[in-house]
């Protein structure tokens, strides 16, 4: 058996008065996910939580990310997280507070024939 990507899903997340990083990526990953329901495992005759998930954040400060906060968010299967430089930053006028914007990707894969 090999593990074969099956499935790409994207997202966006933001906070928009906090600056709190990781309320945005956990944001963006719900929005990668929430947007489908994932049959593939069951397609392919496995369970749910045979699926690897491997995910991507990128948000402007990685270290500011609580990645077991992220990783939460996933309903089934193995989980990985990876927080990269990415996302953006847009302080408001008056330099008083920022907009966190993250990116999610989440690779999901499967040990198939």
């Amino acid at each position: 058996m090999a593990l074969k990507r099956m499935v790409l899903q994207i997202g966006m997340g933001t906070d928009i008065r906090g600056a709190d990083y990781t309320k945005a990526a956990v944001r963006a990953l719900r929005d990668a996910l929430w947007h489908n329901s994932l049959s593939v495992a069951d397609a392919v005759g496995l369970p749910v939580d045979s699926m690897q998930v491997e995910v991507t954040i990128g948000v402007p400060r990685p270290d500011q990310v609580d990645k077991e906060a992220v990783l939460a968010v996933l309903p089934h299967g193995t989980r990985t997280v990876r927080v990269v430089e990415g996302g953006l930053e847009i302080p408001n006028d008056s330099g008083t507070n920022t907009t966190v914007i993250a990116n999610a990707a989440a690779v999901v894969r499967l040990n198939i024939g």
